[in-house]
């Protein structure tokens, strides 16, 4: 099985930092609400500092975390993906039911050098929202390499629809 460009995990250390900023509030509140220091000054600085060490911390392990688990491979009859951290989603798709092949790069992709391809299934629906992916979502595959990704699957579409008929 094939793994991501290296350059996900920047796309995952960046939403996990998203997610974070939301998350250590809380956690970094609650930590000052442990210490009572009389000093408002120096209170602030143990926050930011906090602040800064919970987001980066959870932010790293959960991109080579998720960025270690997320495997696909293309076998003679469909297409095969692992993902996940704590539950593992095991997907397989096959090519009869393959519509379309979509190749996207946001701006960090462009910098990084990667692209994204959905694969568009008959039976789930596709969206361009980024909290809705297709089936056969790969978040980060090389430039060239989404090209022949989406040139093998489509040979393999067209090949099995000429063989079906009416």
């Amino acid at each position: 099985m094939k793994q991501l460009h290296p350059g996900a995990r920047w796309s995952f250390r960046l939403s996990a930092y998203f997610v974070m900023i939301f998350l250590s509030f809380f956690i970094t509140s609650f930590l000052m609400g442990l210490l009572l220091i009389d000093d408002i000054l120096y209170s602030v600085i143990i926050y930011a500092v906090l602040y800064l060490v919970v987001i980066i911390a959870i932010g790293e392990i959960y991109a080579r975390m998720a960025y270690n688990r997320w495997f696909y491979e293309f076998t003679p009859d469909q297409l095969r993906f692992e993902r996940g951290i704590i539950w593992k989603k095991y997907t397989n798709i096959p090519y009869e039911r393959i519509q379309n092949v979509d190749i996207t790069r946001g701006i960090i992709a462009r910098i990084l050098g990667f692209s994204t391809v959905n694969i568009q299934t008959a039976g789930l629906s596709y969206s361009s929202n980024r909290s809705s992916f297709s089936e056969g979502y790969i978040p980060a595959v090389g430039i060239d390499e989404a090209e022949k990704i989406r040139e093998f699957v489509i040979g393999k579409v067209s090949k099995k629809g000429r063989s079906q008929g009416l």
